[in-house]
């Protein structure tokens, strides 16, 4: 595309931390922008230049969204689909485009587009009645988790069967199959699990260091870099990241969580087409930080390069750990709150980002 010149003005999908983040670092580089979403005090409507309160679906709300941006992207990965059609009938480009959407929105349909790019993931078979959870669950060895195959996120939608953590789910996990379709994913033995942050432009696409993150109850508690891993392990993971970007001809950040098994093997757990919370050190550690480099690829400009400048440790702050902001985080480098109203538990407020040292 023709690159936009400062003064544009950026849409995006989407009103949340992620938007925020993006927002602040479009008006850096001379860029208004337009948030949609249905919230009427939503994070990132408060430090844009416009906001459209309207629902996804409202055809005519998005049509004139559209008119008034020089391009749209989205935040989050549950946009309906048809909102990208919508505002692409209208004349405005959405990058990353609808293809994103569809493979990352779907658990199904993103393990079968993994598998067929050459990017292994678990063992999975789709479940659509309790029957079925049974069958396919011996087949794993009466153990493995049963999840959602739409709108799951930090553990939502998400019931583990077997083991000493999920020997009382089973009863769940059959209603839950009963009532929404699901996918079974097989446990995996991994040693870590990382991810790679990737950024597709125009020109070229770059991968940031690998990151090795910490969950707890199915939430990213922090992300240190550089991850503890062989250089033939990062350089499969980068690879497999830049594999997927270009396989998905997508424009903009995208995440990718991988296991690392006992062998080596990588194991694709997720996609994100996305800026991704395990990215949040980039900022802070790099040249040039993944929520800039979303916003130059949006808008056609040139990528910044991804060089690392210090080893680093980024923390999630949840809920009611706000509270202790700033004295329990006086040691960081770098404080970001997302400006969020209330703080309830296992909510991701806020994160702040510890710079260990220069790359060696």
């Amino acid at each position: 595309m023709t690159p936009l010149a400062p003064g544009a003005t950026v849409g995006i999908l989407g009103g949340g931390q992620l938007g925020r983040l993006l927002a602040l670092e479009a008006a850096k580089l001379g860029f208004d922008v337009h948030i949609f979403c249905p919230e009427s005090d939503a994070p990132a409507a408060r430090v844009s230049a416009l906001h459209t309160k309207a629902n996804y679906r409202d055809e005519d709300a998005l049509k004139a969204f559209a008119a008034v941006c020089d391009v749209v992207t989205y935040e989050f990965e549950n946009v309906p689909v048809e909102s990208v059609h919508t505002i692409e009938s209208a004349g405005t480009m959405v990058r990353p485009g609808a293809k994103s959407l569809e493979v990352s929105q779907d658990r199904l349909v993103e393990k079968t587009f993994l598998n067929e790019i050459g990017i292994p993931t678990v063992d999975y078979c789709t479940i659509e009645t309790g029957e079925s959870l049974d069958v396919a669950l011996a087949g794993f060895g009466s153990h493995g988790i049963l999840k959602t195959r739409r709108e799951g996120y930090d553990g939502k939608g998400q019931i583990m069967l077997g083991g000493a953590r999920g020997k009382d789910g089973l009863e769940a996990a059959r209603t839950l199959a009963k009532d929404v379709p699901c996918i079974l994913e097989d446990f995996a033995p991994f040693e870590r699990e990382i991810s790679v942050i990737v950024v597709r432009g125009d020109a070229e696409t770059l991968v940031f260091d690998a990151a090795e993150n910490h969950h707890e109850s199915g939430i990213l508690r922090r992300s240190s870099v550089p991850a503890q891993i062989s250089d033939g392990i990062r350089k499969a993971a980068h690879h497999a990241g830049q594999t997927l970007a270009e396989a998905l001809g997508h424009i903009g950040v995208l995440g990718l969580e991988l296991f690392v098994m006992p062998d080596g093997k990588l194991l694709a757990n997720e996609l994100a087409p996305r800026v991704h919370n395990s990215g949040h050190w980039t900022p802070d550690a790099c040249d040039t930080g993944q929520f800039e480099q979303h916003i130059r690829a949006v808008v056609g400009w040139p990528l910044g390069p991804v060089t690392r400048r210090f080893d680093v440790v980024m923390e999630n702050i949840l809920g009611p750990e706000i509270a202790g902001v700033p004295a329990d985080y006086s040691g960081a480098d770098r404080l970001v709150s997302y400006g969020k109203r209330g703080a309830a538990d296992r909510r991701k407020v806020a994160h702040v980002t510890r710079r260990i040292g220069p790359v060696q």
